[in-house]
Order: C-alpha cells, then sequence, then structure tokens
C-alpha cells in the first residue's frame, strides 16, 4: 500500500516535511499546503519557500494549486515544471469560508458546468500529470454522481476522495457508501483519505475496500507521527525517543526562523493540539502547555510530557 501526506495549511510546511522525513521517512508522496496562483503571474515569498527544489530534495513532493481560474492554474503549472515537478495537485477539497466563497477548493463543486470547463482546458493545454484531491460535494453527498461523470472524462493521475461535503467540515462519519461507488465507477485510480487516525481504522479500510491500494493521512499523522512506521511494521522500541528528537528539531527550527516567543509558541501549540492525544494522562500538562506565555513554560510543560507520561500505542485523536 502507498502513503500520502495531506496537506495542512500552516503545518506541513517545507521545514516540518524535511525534519519528519529525517525521523520518521517512509512516506510515499507529500502534497504541499495549497498555492493561490493569481493574475499578477508570481508566487509569495512564503509560496516559494515550499517548493524551492533545495528544500524539497529527496521527498516526492507534490505541489497543490487552489485556484477557479483555469489560466492561472496553467501559468502556475508551467512555472512548477520548469523547476522539476512532474505532478500538480488540484484542490477541491478545502471546506474554509474564506476560499469557498471564491469558489475555490470544495466550493468549486457547486458549479459543475465551470469546473468541467476548466478541466478541459488545463488538461488540454498542460503535458505533465494531474491529480484531484475532492470531496463528495458542497450539500450533498448525491452531488458526487454528477462530479465522478465529469472526473471520468480527463485523464486525472489520481482521485483523492475525502468523502464528506463542504458543510460537513471534519464532522460526522465520511460516507463509505460514497466511497464504494466511486471506487467502483471512477475511470481513474483512486485514494481514500479521512478518518484514519490510527493502525486500526487503515486495517479495518482494507477489509472493507481490498482494492485500495493507496492512502493519504492528515490529522492522524500529524497527531502520531510514527503511524506509518507502525503501519509497515518498522516501529522501534524507542519510540518515545524518537518523538522526542523530532519535537526538539522542530522547536529548534522555528526559533531560528521565526520572529520572536509568540509566533513560535503558536506553532508548537497548533501541533499539541493533535499529539497531545499520544500521551497517557495528560490532561494537566496539556493545559499548563495550551496556557504557556514564554518559551520557558512550554519547555517546562513539555520536559514534564516527555519525563513522566507513557506514551500510548493505539491512540485516537478527536478534534
Amino acid at each position: 500500500m502507498k502513503i500520502y501526506f495531506a496537506p495542512m495549511e500552516g503545518i506541513t510546511t517545507w521545514s516540518y516535511r524535511r525534519i519528519y522525513e529525517k525521523h520518521f521517512g517512509q512516506m510515499d508522496k507529500y502534497v504541499t499546503p495549497f498555492l493561490s496562483p493569481c493574475q499578477d503571474r508570481r508566487f509569495t515569498h512564503r509560496e516559494l519557500q515550499e517548493i524551492l527544489p533545495e528544500h524539497n530534495e529527496g521527498m516526492q513532493v507534490v505541489p497543490q494549486l487552489l485556484t477557479c481560474r483555469s489560466e492561472d492554474f496553467i501559468w502556475a503549472a508551467r512555472e512548477l515544471k520548469q523547476m522539476g515537478y512532474e505532478e500538480i495537485n488540484l484542490n477541491l477539497g478545502c471546506p474554509s469560508g474564506t476560499v469557498v466563497s471564491k469558489r475555490k477548493g470544495s466550493g468549486f463543486l457547486a458549479y459543475p458546468k465551470e469546473l468541467d470547463e476548466f478541466l478541459a482546458r488545463i488538461f488540454d493545454e498542460l503535458d505533465m500529470k494531474i491529480s484531484i484531491k475532492t470531496r463528495i460535494g458542497k450539500e450533498r453527498p448525491e452531488e458526487f454522481s454528477e462530479l465522478l461523470s465529469i472526473y471520468n472524462r480527463y485523464p486525472i493521475s489520481e482521485l483523492i476522495i475525502h468523502p464528506r461535503v463542504q458543510k460537513e467540515f471534519y464532522k460526522g462519519a465520511p460516507h463509505m457508501d460514497v466511497f464504494a461507488a466511486a471506487l467502483r465507477d471512477s475511470r481513474n485510480p483512486v485514494c481514500y483519505n479521512g478518518d484514519l487516525f490510527t493502525c486500526s481504522d487503515v486495517q479495518r479500510l482494507q477489509e472493507c475496500f481490498p482494492q485500495v491500494q493507496t492512502i493519504m493521512l492528515g490529522r492522524g499523522l500529524i497527531a502520531n507521527p510514527a503511524l506509518v512506521r507502525m503501519l509497515v511494521g518498522m516501529e522501534d522500541a524507542d519510540r518515545k525517543g524518537r518523538l522526542r528528537q523530532f519535537h526538539d528539531e522542530l522547536y529548534h527550527q522555528y526559533q531560528e526562523t521565526m520572529p520572536g516567543e509568540r509566533p513560535v509558541l503558536f506553532k508548537m501549540k497548533e501541533l499539541w493540539f493533535y499529539m497531545i492525544c499520544l500521551f497517557e494522562d495528560s490532561e494537566r500538562l496539556g493545559k499548563k502547555l495550551r496556557k504557556s506565555q514564554h518559551l520557558r513554560e512550554y519547555e517546562e510543560a513539555v520536559e514534564g510530557l516527555f519525563a513522566e507520561k507513557t506514551l500510548l500505542m493505539d491512540t485516537r485523536f478527536r478534534g
């Protein structure tokens, strides 16, 4: 089975990916947080940092584009191809209200005619792999039947399906009946994404859909960075030590590249929103971590977690 790392805005940045690869690895593909090409025909400084080849050396990285304008997608894809990228991913899954209001991400799914025209043009003008990460609709799961008929008209290199609609965000159970129909009817390779938090979750997916050869992990992998190593049977006895080394290097990287304590604290607290579930009886130290206003307080809370608390084997992020 192939395993991909899902893009998570503000978290899976180039520095996170590099340090993750160093300590955990085993990833078949990383998809970048979305780039938003626009009419001024340039990438922002932040976007350039994500796609510089030297920042992604030794990893299979696919840039993701968020746009509803075919001309902007084509410009950005050609720029990325000149940088050496062979595949581009189209974001049709982001459920954020500010994105959806601009007909981007999963908001584009509400306009199937325009989406069809968009895909017709980019596949006509580009000579490179184009994959799509999609939800199953904006309002209702029943929308996906028409969307899949559109996707089936084009040589999509991979269709990554998160079986929820936009308005559900990440709440409620994924619509596995819709995914089953997509797996049956898609003319393009299918990858599953959504609510895979533990080895048991992946095992159940494989039992239900043995034909699924590719999965994408997001929140579950942020919560438990060793999840892929566990899935492939490579996790070592010193799992806590590996996690601590990963944390410390990432923490020091952010201190070196961010201006002041507050941005570093914000970034690390965002990670611990997910990772705190790894530790048994972590409520007190987790609260101390969340309330820390200075790096010294943060470091004390983290030291307590690693020194005092047991690292759980089968954890579930419940965000």
